[in-house]
């Protein structure tokens, strides 16, 4: 979804095209689930003959200041996008639109015609944005809620690393905690903590001083990088594992092992050899693995993110949940009272399992070859093609097992009356 950086690219185009000019005409698409609290034609009303002040932006919303209130704010959701006709704004994959669609787009939520005839609009594919008309945005919701922006409030590093002591939750989960710090979504999250090497289900106040200051830096780093190249994703740096970790795909470029969409990149790149098949993909030679940390799909490369050895401990030791993702759980929130999703603490007991061969501390039992764990699937590669055997040989035991049972239960003598009854005439 679009993160900090698109938006924040959106806002300085209207602040570069648009400021000081004046709303001449207004369409709003009459779609309540992206149109919050008014009526498309109240909220066309409310904009003709306004003058745009300024743009701002906290996290992933922006809002419009006219010369009077009440003022548009747009909440950019999974695929959002501003668009300016004759304008390049976003290159954002999932939100672009072709120069040879219709304007405006039929995926228009929001257009503007300015007095000098530039126009504009806000657009939402998948309609999980949301746009709202509201006197001061600042002080409504989602707005009011948001923590520090992560490109113009990051705290300083005395205080990130105070925070961060405080908080008993994986990292991954809080870095999209929009109320913590705003701004961060899943890849910028994922990013931030492979190039400060910190496994994504560390817990955060397990986390040295050196580790807290190094990811400041990192946070830092990504921010401000994507935002100085327009969130451009083909100027990020070649080793930024943003360009391998999109669909589980890998591919190379150039020589270079890959796992972006082609279609992002220059044509003279070239991609080959691609599998939807986690453990395939790589970033500097290394593997990366895919997980679900804070309800999201989180990239990771095993050998530089590594759990802290007690936490890794602590998971063996403790029994697996076998309880699901909780209902209500949000993609960019979590709080911190809640604890990770069951999948998570699972993964982390998969992840420091004893490898092929190995018997854990106080234990003898030993396990047919049948049933190889998945884990041991990660650590050899040349088994990785082999994806889902395993459990289709557990569903078989597993299956085997309850046949065995309901053959047990059928043979067993019944109680009470009847079993009396049965005994008798055993005799």
């Amino acid at each position: 979804m679009p993160e900090l950086p698109e938006v924040e690219v959106a806002r300085r185009a209207i602040e570069d095209h648009c400021i000081g000019k004046t709303i001449k005409r207004s369409i709003v698409a009459n779609d309540s689930k992206v149109i919050e609290g008014v009526s498309a034609s109240d909220f066309e009303a409310a904009l003709v003959g306004k003058t745009i002040v300024a743009a701002y932006r906290k996290g992933k919303n922006l809002w419009l200041q006219l010369d009077s209130p009440p003022f548009p704010s747009f909440q950019f959701g999974m695929a959002g996008a501003i668009y300016i006709k004759g304008v390049a704004v976003t290159t954002y994959k999932r939100s672009a639109v072709k120069d040879t669609d219709e304007w405006p787009s039929k995926y228009s939520k929001v257009f503007i015609q300015l007095d000098d005839g530039l126009e504009f609009s806000f657009t939402d594919k998948r309609r999980f944005a949301k746009v709202r008309l509201l006197e001061d945005p600042t002080s409504a919701p989602p707005i009011s809620e948001l923590g520090p922006d992560a490109l113009l409030e990051l705290k300083s590093v005395d205080e990130f690393v105070e925070s961060l002591s405080k908080k008993k939750t994986a990292i991954k989960a809080l870095l999209l905690d929009q109320s913590y710090i705003s701004g961060i979504g899943n890849w910028v999250a994922d990013e931030v903590l492979y190039q400060a090497k910190i496994h994504p289900l560390q817990i955060a106040s397990s986390l040295s001083r050196e580790s807290c200051a190094t990811l400041h830096k990192c946070i830092k780093e990504v921010v401000h990088y994507a935002v100085q190249v327009d969130a451009d994703s083909s100027r990020f740096p070649p080793k930024w594992m943003f360009h391998f970790r999109w669909g589980k795909k890998p591919g190379k470029v150039n020589a270079i092992e890959l796992g972006a969409d082609s279609s992002q990149y220059p044509s003279n790149w070239i991609f080959h050899s691609r599998e939807k098949k986690p453990g395939k993909a790589f970033v500097d030679g290394k593997k990366i693995e895919f997980i679900t940390a804070g309800g999201r799909t989180t990239a990771f490369v095993p050998d530089l993110q590594k759990l802290s050895r007690n936490q890794a401990a602590n998971a063996v030791s403790k029994p697996q949940k076998q309880s699901g993702r909780k209902k209500g759980h949000k993609d960019d929130s979590d709080n911190d009272d809640v604890d990770e999703p069951a999948s998570d603490e699972d993964k982390i007991a998969e992840s420091v399992k004893p490898k092929k061969g190995a018997k854990s501390r106080g234990q003898g039992r030993t396990f047919p070859a049948k049933r190889k764990s998945k884990e041991s699937d990660d650590d050899d590669d040349n088994t990785e093609d082999n994806d889902g055997e395993d459990d289709e040989d557990q569903k078989k035991v597993t299956n085997n097992k309850q046949l065995k049972a309901e053959k047990t239960n059928k043979k067993k003598v019944p109680t009470g009356k009847n079993g009396k009854n049965a005994k008798k005439k055993a005799k």
